[in-house]
């Protein structure tokens, strides 16, 4: 590793104190370096990391900020730590993407995974808000849009857009039919792996079209949630917006 990548060079040649505007703590660098090399694929999902001593040794830091870096990796739920076994490179599966990325539940409170039932898959230019949201220039190509219902015992309870950068996933479009769990396509496909979310919700009155495929009369209220995925790289790779009913489902969130 070259002086200028190495951890805490920046912050050394500046004094390395908490009065520099520039100055992040160790770990964070380290943790930043070790999401960069997931993110570049050095380390495939599943794929067990080295150990903390040899993390150190690579990066010329001590253990103790090792620990702490994937610590904070962890609680990101971009690493899984294994008792007695090591530090492993999360999964994208249905259990992980059902606790971590599915807030909705059913009227008793149980955790609940619709099927889907994808409604088309075209490409296109990106409208204004669909480039800004996940940074697409006139230079990087297209978008791709998937419009779908997801249903609970056969009934509609869902009807969403998803708006993805056709440049990361070339020939989606194409595929004879998508699965409901989309994240573990990006994952083992397009070696995309969804790190984090951030969710805007909203209430809102179904138009005649939504109203229609949610059987439901015009003007019903249903949730709006505006979600964008973000991958280990922090890069926005999904903007989708879900519209749902409000008689069979709810939003839950634990806070802490």
């Amino acid at each position: 590793m070259t002086d200028k990548n190495r951890p805490g060079a920046a912050a050394a040649a500046t004094g390395d104190t908490t009065e520099n505007p520039g100055y992040r703590p160790l770990y964070k660098q380290v943790r930043d370096i070790i999401t960069r090399r997931l993110a570049e694929g050095e380390w495939l999902p599943g794929a067990m990391l080295p150990s903390e001593q040899e993390l150190a040794r690579s990066l010329a830091v001590s253990q103790g900020t090792v620990r702490k870096a994937l610590d904070a990796m962890a609680a990101e739920n971009l690493i899984e730590r294994r008792q007695g076994r090591g530090t492993f490179v999360s999964r994208q599966d249905d259990e992980r993407v059902l606790f971590h990325f599915f807030r909705l539940r059913g009227d008793d409170g149980s955790h609940v995974f619709p099927e889907s039932d994808v409604l088309g898959v075209t490409v296109d230019m990106p409208e204004e808000d669909e480039a800004r949201i996940l940074g697409i220039s006139g230079t990087d190509g297209g978008i791709i849009r998937i419009r779908r219902t997801r249903s609970l015992g056969g009934r509609p309870v869902i009807v969403e857009t998803l708006t993805l950068p056709a440049a990361r996933f070339p020939g989606l479009d194409e595929r004879d039919s998508l699965p409901n769990n989309l994240y573990v396509l990006f994952a083992n496909e397009y070696g995309v792996s969804i790190a984090r979310a951030s969710e805007r919700l909203k209430a809102v009155a179904a138009d005649a079209h939504s109203a229609e495929i949610l059987e439901l009369a015009p003007g019903a209220p249903l949730l709006a949630i505006e979600r964008v995925a973000y991958s280990i790289a922090g890069e926005p790779v999904e903007w989708r917006v879900s519209l749902c009913r409000t008689d069979m489902l709810s939003y839950a969130s634990e806070l802490r």
